[in-house]
């Protein structure tokens, strides 16, 4: 079965211009996160590894296959999977930002169908988002 379709995200931080190259190769690293019904979401590391989960398959420092591939099968449904790459997005986005930035909350979880809601608080809690 090939994948149905696909989604990127990524966090819009900022480089400062000083970043040395090394740092700026390991962000543009993209990891490919799949559903369990074939759907594939490329997401930037800096992005994926805000999961504890996804931090420890991916970590160049294990023999996980899903760290020498760059990519992790995740026993969820797409419609979950999104929304925690969405969360992720929006935790590395805001995370980044410091503490000044105002974090609009009501943005994110207005965006959550109340009848997944249950699914992806255990999905979230197993992936330590």
């Amino acid at each position: 079965m090939g994948n149905l379709h696909s989604h990127a995200f990524s966090s819009s931080t900022r480089s400062p211009a000083h970043a040395s190259k090394r740092n700026m190769d390991k962000d543009s690293d993209w990891v490919k996160l799949v559903s369990s019904d074939g759907y594939s979401f490329l997401v930037k590391r800096n992005v994926a590894t805000v999961s504890g989960t996804l931090k420890t398959m991916l970590s160049t420092d294990s023999t996980f296959r899903e760290a020498l591939a760059n990519t992790c099968s995740i026993s969820e449904r797409a419609v979950l999977v999104e929304k925690i790459c969405e969360y992720m997005s929006f935790k590395a986005q805001y995370e980044a930002g410091g503490p000044k930035e105002e974090v609009p909350l009501n943005e994110f979880t207005e965006r959550i169908p109340p009848e997944i809601a249950l699914e992806l608080l255990l999905a979230a809690d197993y992936l330590e988002v």
